[in-house]
């Protein structure tokens, strides 16, 4: 029986799940932020460290002796040049497993996977690292592999210069559209008055403070694009508008990563990730709809699997090959 961690390091939180070659979590274990390009090296590797812990000490693997880990797999945010694979190898390479855990290690350099964040959201939401990942969240980007290994990403260039599709990009749009109505520059839409009373505002005019003053970010902002959902789910006319663009952009990088990836007698599955799809705009069947017409073979899922799954399978394939 061979023995691997699939991590999920990101900005947020890093998740490791403890898999053997059946494909069975044994344990996992949550530990905080992973993200070396924000955090630092130290503070990267002392997460990834604790995830690991955690995920053997929920295993209670002591009734089966000791493991020896033979695999990792790793997708991390920003982790897109091989400066940045080369730094995680150095960290994951000197990782310290303590006396008190039943497992010891064994990492040849071929069996420590470093992938992109996108590349185990796909292999975790389809099963395997064929196909298409579609995330929308907080921001926006597509990545797909085909059967020969080839990879494809479209988009993923942040806020400032992307995102399109993302959470961010609608609630940003929709509070432009409220403040154009606001100055008479745009036609009626209920996301003047749905802003200001889920802020608690007396006046539009109070959104510079909360905004400006308040210092908020990508993250508060794009917080706000279920309200776009709810008012285009409503009817309303601009906020639907805002809705069809973002699937319409995402239905655009989908085509792009498609026509560079599958050829129309494929069969592969285009796995939707990310809190936009599960809003009450019905973003997955506009996305769906526009699809069949673009690829009709193609079947659009939801994720099977959670990402550190996804890198457990990275880690399980680089054994066996």
């Amino acid at each position: 029986m061979s023995y691997v961690f699939g991590i999920d390091g990101g900005g947020t939180k890093t998740i490791c799940l403890l898999m053997d070659d059946n494909h069975l979590v044994l344990g996992r274990g949550e530990a905080g932020p992973s993200n070396y390009q924000t955090l630092g090296i130290e503070t990267a590797k002392q997460s990834i460290q604790l995830a690991i812990e955690r995920a053997v000490l929920s295993a209670q693997v002591e009734a089966v002796g000791n493991l020896n880990i033979e695999a990792i797999g790793l997708g991390l945010a920003g982790v897109g040049r091989p400066k940045d694979r080369e730094i995680v190898q150095f960290v994951v390479q000197n990782l310290q497993f303590t006396n008190t855990l039943p497992v010891t290690r064994s990492f040849l350099p071929r069996n420590i996977v470093i992938s992109s964040d996108c590349a185990i959201a796909l292999a975790g939401g389809t099963g395997h690292p064929v196909g298409i990942a579609v995330i929308s969240g907080t921001g926006s980007i597509v990545f797909g592999q085909n059967r020969h290994g080839k990879t494809k990403r479209v988009g993923g260039w942040g806020y400032i210069l992307g995102d399109e599709g993302s959470g961010y990009n609608i609630a940003l749009q929709g509070l432009q559209a409220a403040l154009k109505f606001y100055d008479g520059r745009e036609d009626f839409t209920v996301l003047a008055e749905k802003f200001q009373k889920h802020l608690g505002l007396n006046n539009l005019e109070e959104l510079v403070e909360v905004v400006y003053g308040r210092g908020w970010g990508v993250k508060e902002i794009a917080a706000l694009a279920p309200i776009v959902e709810g008012a285009a789910a409503e009817g309303d006319r601009v906020a639907d508008s805002i809705i069809n663009n973002a699937v319409a952009e995402l239905t655009y990088s989908t085509k792009i990563a498609i026509s560079a990836l599958f050829n129309q007698t494929e069969e592969f599955e285009i796995v939707i990730v990310g809190g936009v799809w599960g809003g009450e705009a019905n973003c997955r069947g506009r996305f769906e709809a526009a699809i069949s017409a673009i690829a009709p073979k193609a079947k659009v899922i939801s994720p099977r699997y959670e990402p550190a799954f996804g890198a457990g399978l990275l880690a399980l394939n680089a054994l066996n090959n």
